[in-house]
């Protein structure tokens, strides 16, 4: 989502903007590109649709669990078109389907009832939660259909309505997802609108917005605060990550390597919270390279649809555009390239899977999120090094120790500066588990039932033992 205030030429009513196949560059479908004026309208339905919908819980629970078996008999329309405008490969775009329909489900639990507070007063006082209203969540292009999910399936459930914004890159398999749920919800509990900015400024900056959820840059996700302050509402906000790994002395370095490798490669590094820096003692370093860049040549490279590619491209020109400039400037500055560092001679947003050597840590490469499938190793002299050039960032969403010593690489992971540490593995999360990042990685939590929480509010009854 480009910054609030982005212009664009006037357009008519109807008109649609293409979709481009990232595995080949070219358009090959058209969404809508709705305009801002629209918004009044729809948010209006929301508003309507919300006064039914968040006074029955038991019918929300049973929608929501309609909705998940839903999603899960589209699968094989969902996954080849998420596939198609996305990137990655069909397995994950089917994983991705499967994640989405068990995060309905989850969330399809009866949201939490009252609860009496005892403080030894003659009161009897009750927490009930009711829901905010309106929601807007505006989604990535990484992983559309899930991050949809992860903001639609608690607003909802906690009874509000949701009004869904996909990515511009990513407009089609989303659509086709809100289509699907909503055959399982009444009309106008959940729309989605698509198109380019400034829709979306007008989205969160909407005075009939009463929460506004969103995942993307750090510069957008301040815009989108800005925004929504106008109003007042709430702000939830994933803002990326800058994740580093640290491998311990006595690390196995074959043993590790491919779950490191995957760690960093999935989605073709396009993952918020994958490992974005490697720190390697200065006695295995060479090893830990060599191992990571026999797995980046071997991989094989290709379209999401095709059954041979384990990485697909990135996802869009300018993301492209971003990874070269990041490569080459850390080539510039001494780093070596032990597998890739290049684009690859072929249509498409491909880009050579990359392991960086010898890379000066105040390389962007290291200080910045690249999001693509590039990987600095860097190594180090002391652990207390490691620990303190792993939270030198800005960002602080995720982190992992490797080891074989268990309880060492716990306290080791206890002194990352980020929201969810991991140990011999990394971005692994559970639907139960809070979501949040520490410092520029974002605000407010995610997941679980604190994500519930996050989009209701407490209303507290006070009435006397007596009258």
């Amino acid at each position: 989502m480009p910054l609030p205030h982005t212009r664009r030429t006037p357009a008519t009513r109807g008109e649609r903007f293409a979709v481009l196949d990232p595995a080949t560059g070219e358009a090959f479908d058209e969404a809508p590109d709705q305009h801002p004026d629209e918004l009044d309208a729809v948010v209006d339905r929301a508003h309507e649709a919300w006064r039914s919908w968040r006074a029955d819980p038991a019918a929300r629970t049973a929608a929501l669990l309609a909705a998940a078996d839903a999603v899960e008999a589209a699968g094989a329309d969902l996954a080849p078109l998420l596939t198609r405008e996305q990137g990655k490969p069909l397995a994950e775009s089917y994983a991705e389907i499967a994640r989405t329909a068990a995060r309905l489900r989850y969330f399809a639990e009866p949201a939490p009832g009252p609860r009496p507070i005892t403080d030894g007063r003659p009161v009897r006082s009750e927490i009930r939660w009711r829901p905010l209203g309106p929601v807007a969540a505006i989604v990535p292009w990484n992983f559309p259909l899930q991050l949809a999910s992860a903001k639609f399936a608690p607003a909802l459930a906690a009874g509000n309505t949701v009004v869904l914004k996909p990515s511009p890159f990513t407009p089609l398999a989303t659509r086709l997802l809100a289509s699907v749920v909503s055959t399982a919800l009444p009309q106008d509990v959940l729309t989605i609108v698509t198109g380019r900015e400034p829709l979306g400024a007008r989205l969160a900056s909407h005075p009939g917005i009463r929460h506004v959820t969103f995942t993307g840059s750090v510069p957008t996700g301040r815009a989108v605060a800005r925004a929504a302050a106008d109003s007042l509402a709430r702000v939830t906000l994933e803002l990326g990550g800058n994740d580093a790994a640290i491998l311990l002395e006595d690390v196995e370095v074959e043993r590790i390597a491919d779950r490191l490798f995957w760690a960093a490669f999935r989605n073709c590094g396009q993952v918020c919270m994958a490992v974005k820096r490697v720190y390697a003692p200065a006695r295995l370093y060479s090893q830990v390279v060599e191992a990571l860049a026999q797995r980046a040549k071997t991989v094989a490279v290709g379209a999401g649809l095709d059954p041979r590619s384990r990485l697909g491209p990135l996802n869009n020109a300018p993301q492209l555009a971003r990874v070269e400039r990041c490569t080459a400037g850390a080539l510039a500055d001494g780093a070596r390239a032990a597998a890739g560092g290049h684009r690859l001679d072929r249509p498409g947003y491909f880009f050579a899977p990359t392991i960086l050597a010898d890379v000066p840590p105040d390389s962007p490469v290291v200080a910045e999120e690249q999001f693509g499938p590039v990987l600095p190793v860097l190594p180090y002299l002391t652990l207390d090094e490691a620990v303190e050039r792993a939270n030198d960032t800005g960002f602080g969403l995720g982190g992992s120790v490797w080891g074989t010593d268990l309880d060492r690489a716990e306290a080791v992971a206890d002194r990352l500066e980020c929201g969810t540490a991991w140990i011999n593995h990394h971005a692994e999360l559970s639907l139960a588990q809070p979501f949040a990042g520490a410092k520029e990685s974002g605000v407010g939590v995610a997941g679980g039932p604190w994500g519930l929480y996050g989009n209701l509010r407490p209303f507290v009854v006070h009435r006397p033992d007596e009258a």
